[in-house]
C-alpha cells in the first residue's frame, strides 16, 4: 500500500469549514430537493411554491 501524498488534515479542515450545523431544518431540506431537482434539467417548479 502507498500513502497519498495529500495531508488529510487539510482536507479535513476544508470540509469542516464547509458543512453546517442546521442539518435538520426545513429549509436546508427543501433547497436539496430543489438543488437535485435542478441538476436532473427540471426547473419548472420549486419547493417554496408548493
Amino acid at each position: 500500500m502507498e500513502r497519498s501524498p495529500i495531508k488529510d488534515i487539510e482536507i479535513k479542515y476544508l470540509l469542516k469549514n464547509a458543512l453546517i450545523d442546521d442539518t435538520g431544518s426545513r429549509e436546508v431540506y427543501m433547497k436539496g430537493i430543489d438543488h437535485g431537482y435542478y441538476y436532473e434539467g427540471y426547473t419548472t417548479f420549486k419547493t417554496e411554491e408548493l
